[in-house]
């Protein structure tokens, strides 16, 4: 960062951090004790998709990795693409096995990032649920290094902001918490939140 960025308030963005994903769980635990949600054993890795054999390489590889774990409930993993035209690597666990989940999630990104697609990566996610049918997802934003809750209304495509709010100062204690508001995207439908 130089001087002009400074004099302009400019701030370098946070480099990615992937091992901030493994605070998952412990966020988990703080989340149901404080708002009820449990773990979905749900969630997923989103891309911008890449055409090229070395990105087709890559996502064989991912899928290969995933699919060799036989702990996993349901189909191993499944490839979607959202009405946006990214794409969405969605992975099903228990609701016991967040951490295996976790994992998956990780080694997602981190294969990707390995083989040269970090720029491609727009965000992971895992799913939760609460006894009143309320969705959330804590989102990792791969380009800041930050978390933010998504929590959806049954049956509407409307956002739950006090409740996010609330999520968020719960778990900002285990997460880096996205600080900018305006960077808590609406992902509607997300794969991984909604199944």
């Amino acid at each position: 960062m130089g001087l002009l960025d400074i004099l302009l308030g400019r701030t370098k963005p946070a480099a990615p951090d992937l091992d901030r994903l493994f605070a998952l769980p412990s966020a988990a635990v703080t989340l149901e004790a404080a708002t009820g949600f449990t773990p979905t054993g749900r969630g997923a890795v989103c891309f911008a998709t890449v055409e090229g054999a070395a990105f087709e390489q890559t996502h064989r590889e991912v899928r290969a990795l995933m699919d060799a774990d036989t702990e996993r409930e349901g189909p191993p993993v499944e490839l979607r693409e959202d009405d946006y035209g990214y794409s969405w690597l969605v992975s099903r666990r228990s609701p016991d096995q967040l951490p295996a989940l976790v994992n998956d999630l990780h080694a997602v990104n981190a294969s990707m990032e390995v083989n040269g697609f970090g720029p491609q990566l727009l965000c992971s996610l895992a799913g939760f649920h609460d006894p009143e049918g309320r969705r959330l997802a804590l989102v990792y934003l791969y380009k800041r290094g930050t978390f933010y809750p998504l929590c959806v209304r049954p049956g509407r495509r409307r956002r739950d902001n006090a409740l996010e709010l609330q999520v968020a100062a719960a778990v900002e204690d285990d997460l880096p918490v996205e600080k900018d508001l305006s960077r808590w995207f609406p992902l509607w439908d997300a794969p991984g939140m909604a199944d």
